[in-house]
């Protein structure tokens, strides 16, 4: 298992567009990714309902982690979402 911290860019934080990318990417992969904000609890990064319900806001730091065969290509997929700006989003 492995973790990173990462500060979300998106001006949207994680809501409509943003998130969509987000668990998008996230079922790409076959590792277990969670996403956990600062005083939150984990939630599961391919649930778009519980990605969308964190509230988490551009700016806010939250911790990404994947467990599982492809978890270093995984984590660095989710994170890049998370720090890209919505504009550079192909």
């Amino acid at each position: 298992m492995i973790e990173r911290t990462v500060t979300i860019v998106p001006e949207d934080g994680l809501h409509a567009r943003p998130a969509s990318k987000f668990v998008e990417t996230a079922n790409e992969y076959d590792s277990e990714i969670t996403v956990k904000p600062e005083g939150g609890d984990a939630v599961n990064a391919a649930s778009m309902l519980a990605v969308t319900g964190l509230g988490a806001k551009s700016g806010d730091e939250v911790l990404l982690t994947a467990d599982g065969p492809d978890e270093e290509d995984a984590i660095e997929a989710v994170a890049k979402v998370l720090t890209t700006p919505e504009s550079e989003y192909e």
